[in-house]
Formats: C-alpha cells, sequence, structure tokens
C-alpha cells in the first residue's frame, strides 16, 4: 500500500509576516492561531507527527490545515460556511414579537406598566405566535433593532394656564427687559433654587498617594455624616454664585440665603433685584412674594410657570426656554412660540 507523503508548503513573501503575526497573536482566536503555528511549523519542514506532538492535536488535524493552506493560501485556514441549524422561528414571528414589544401593556389587555422580556415571551404563548420561546429569544430579536421596552423615559405635560405670560416674564429677564422696559445698570436678575439630599460623607481611611508604578489609591469605604441642602442664588448676568449649606429646605433656610444675599453690595443698594424661584414650598404664591418684599423692598420675587421642568438658554439676543417635552421660543421682539417634539 503506498505511504502518503505530506504536502509540501511554501510560505510566500506576503504571507510570511501576516502568519507570524497570527501565530503569536493574543487577540486571535484559539484556533486561529494552532492553524498558523501549524503551517509555519510545515514550512520549517517538520512531518506531521512532530507538528502534532508540538501543538498536542492530532495528526489528522495537521493533515487538514497544512493541505487546506497547500491549496488555497492563507485564506485557507478560515473556517467553511457551514449552514447551520435550521431557524425555528419564521421571519412573520420574528416580525410579531418586535411589534408587541412596541405596544404598551394595557393595549394589551395586561396589567403591567411596562415589558419584561419573561413577560414577552409569556404573551406571545399566549397569543399563539409560537408555541414556545425562551426570554433569552426575546431578547436577541429585540437587540437586532435596539428596542427595549424595559427601559422609559418620563416627561411632563405642561398645566399652567398662564404658561405663556409667566414663561415671558422670565425670559425678558434674563434678556434684561421687564414689563417692556430695559432694566437699569443698578437692577440684577437672581435664579434661586435648592438641591435636596446631599450626602456628606468622609473617608474611613486617608487616600494614599501616587507612587512610582501606582496608582492613586482611595479607600472604598466611608462613614455617613448625613444629609444636607443646598441652597443656590446665581446672578444671571454677573455670572456670581452665592450658596448656603442646610440640614433641610423650608421658608427660613430660603429666608437665609435671602439675607446672604441681600445683606451684601451691589444688592443693597440696588433698585430692584428680581427674584426668579419655582413653586416649591419655601417660596409658593403671593404670600411668598409679599414676605419677600416687605424684609427687602428692593427685592421682586418672579415665580416659574406651576409644574414645568425648566431651564434657560441665551444666545445672540434670544432666550430659549426648555419645558420637558417642549421648547419656548421668545425674542426681543415680544413674541412667543411655541415648538414641541
Amino acid at each position: 500500500m503506498p505511504v502518503c507523503r505530506a504536502r509540501q508548503i511554501t510560505v510566500s513573501a506576503a504571507d510570511r509576516p501576516r502568519l507570524k503575526a497570527l501565530a503569536y497573536s493574543h487577540t486571535a482566536g484559539y484556533q486561529q492561531v494552532i492553524r498558523a503555528r501549524i503551517v509555519r511549523d510545515a514550512a520549517h519542514g517538520y512531518s506531521n507527527a512532530k507538528i502534532a506532538c508540538r501543538r498536542q492535536v492530532t495528526v489528522d488535524t495537521v493533515r487538514r490545515w497544512r493541505g487546506r493552506y497547500a491549496d488555497a493560501g492563507i485564506a485557507g485556514l478560515t473556517d467553511r460556511h457551514r449552514s447551520g441549524r435550521p431557524p425555528r422561528f419564521t421571519p412573520v414571528q420574528i416580525a410579531e414579537v418586535k411589534a408587541l414589544a412596541c405596544q404598551l401593556p394595557a393595549e394589551t389587555g395586561a396589567p403591567l406598566s411596562k415589558w419584561s422580556c419573561p413577560d414577552l415571551a409569556s404573551e406571545v404563548v399566549a397569543r399563539g405566535i409560537a408555541e414556545a420561546i425562551s426570554p433569552a429569544t426575546i431578547r436577541r430579536f429585540l437587540a437586532a433593532d435596539t428596542i427595549k421596552p424595559w427601559q422609559h423615559q418620563s416627561w411632563i405635560l405642561i398645566r399652567d394656564p398662564d404658561f405663556a405670560t409667566r414663561a415671558a416674564r422670565v425670559l425678558d429677564l434674563y434678556l434684561r427687559v421687564f414689563d417692556g422696559q430695559p432694566l437699569r445698570d443698578d437692577e440684577y436678575v437672581i435664579s434661586a433654587d435648592e438641591k435636596t439630599s446631599v450626602q456628606a460623607r468622609c473617608r474611613c481611611h486617608p487616600t494614599l498617594p501616587p507612587g512610582t508604578a501606582r496608582t492613586m489609591r482611595v479607600n472604598h469605604e466611608y462613614d455617613r455624616g448625613g444629609a444636607l441642602a443646598y441652597l443656590a442664588a446665581y446672578d444671571v448676568h454677573r455670572a456670581h454664585v452665592i450658596g448656603l449649606c442646610h440640614d433641610t429646605t423650608g421658608i427660613d433656610p430660603f429666608t437665609d440665603l435671602v439675607d446672604e444675599v441681600m445683606t451684601q453690595q451691589p444688592y443693597t443698594s440696588a433698585h430692584r433685584v428680581f427674584w426668579i424661584v419655582d413653586n416649591g414650598s419655601s417660596h409658593r404664591g403671593q404670600a411668598a412674594a409679599n414676605r419677600l418684599s416687605r424684609r427687602y423692598p428692593n427685592a421682586v420675587m418672579i415665580h416659574t410657570p406651576v409644574h414645568a421642568s425648566w431651564r434657560v438658554i441665551q444666545y445672540s439676543g434670544v432666550a430659549v426656554l426648555k419645558i420637558s417635552r417642549a421648547v419656548t421660543v421668545h425674542d426681543t421682539s415680544g413674541k412667543l412660540v411655541m415648538i414641541r417634539w
């Protein structure tokens, strides 16, 4: 019986650096690395048996990849296309699963606020879309289109009937205009707010400084020093912040913030100081405005629209008030436009 001779391997100049990089790669797949090493050993004249012993594989494995490289070069070291297992779900079933995930649970009669993969799997079976399906399969279908029905974002509908009037007054002040008249040089605009539940923490052990071949180390554990409230007053046009820390919020802490600002120059001798505040309990309604004006006659309280998350951006003479799911634009001519998205 004739003896099969090993295929002779000659590595081209173009393949030599690629094979070497693959043979010593730390990121390529293990099988790819072994195949490249088999080919390099064969090019150095090792027998199939010797290569199998060096690489801890069978002789048939060495013969296969030696022959593949001899026939197709370095492209022959990749896996051939395989048909794989037939799909269990048709494209129509996959589309129905995705359509179900894009519906609100309430529309299907499910007593849920949002879908999860196990909920969707149960609903798919209950509707007869598929006889059986796993939550992992549901997640794989949805990941193909980046559908994540278990995530949500909240938004607020504007409910203030005087929204346009209140928003226009705030935006005018940011443009240094009040009741249609430009502000004087000795008039100022203050935006005030509170940040509650700020955790005061201290490390249980001191931080270690960086050293030779060592980064700075910060101890993971800490002691809770309680929760504080930070109250801040921002001078809009002077870009100046005055802040206080208190154990809690309320009328008295807010009054302390007002005292801190109004007892300083230039606010003490100002003609008017406009305080823009939201409708929190510390400064809600006309009672709070009267309380402020009695304490400081030159202080004027301006409330933002009720039940509206907001922030103001000013550029090129145009102020933009972003309110939850809407943008309000107010220009210097007094035109107020609501743009929803």
